[in-house]
C-alpha cells in the first residue's frame, strides 16, 4: 500500500469527507484536533496533515477515481458529499471525465467506468 498526504488546515474534518468518497470507516484513533488523519482503502491510504497554509495554485499531484457506477452518478455522489465541480471535461459521446475539488479546493478527476470504456470501444 502507498501513502498520498495532503496539507489541510484540518485533518480531521477533510479526511470525513474522503472517507465517504471512498465509502471506509475511518480508524479508530483519529480524533477531532489531531495533527493527522488518515483514509485507507483496500488500494491507497490519504493522509492528512495539519498544515495552516492556504492553497493558492493548481495541484501539482491529483487522484483519478475510476467509479463502479457510471461517472454522472459518481459526480453527482461526491457533489453531494460537498465537492464542487471545477472543470467539465464530459463529451456529447459520453467520453471525458470531471474535475472536482474537495472542501480545501484540493482538485480531483471522476473518470468514466470501466463499464462505460467498454461499452464505447
Amino acid at each position: 500500500m502507498r501513502t498520498v498526504t495532503f496539507d489541510t488546515r484540518d485533518p480531521y474534518h477533510l479526511a470525513g469527507f474522503w472517507l465517504q468518497v471512498f465509502e471506509v470507516e475511518r480508524p479508530d484513533d483519529d480524533e477531532p484536533g489531531d495533527p493527522y488523519a488518515a483514509v485507507v482503502t483496500d488500494t491507497v491510504k490519504l493522509l492528512f496533515a495539519q498544515n495552516s497554509d492556504h492553497k493558492v495554485t493548481k495541484n501539482r499531484v491529483h487522484l483519478d477515481l475510476e467509479p463502479t457506477q457510471p461517472r454522472d452518478a459518481e459526480v453527482d455522489r461526491i457533489v453531494a458529499l460537498g465537492a464542487t465541480i471545477a472543470y467539465d471535461h464530459r463529451k456529447p459521446d459520453g467520453a471525458g471525465f470531471v474535475v472536482l475539488q474537495d472542501p480545501e479546493g484540493n482538485e480531483f478527476c471522476v473518470l468514466r467506468s470501466a463499464a462505460e470504456r467498454a461499452a464505447t470501444s
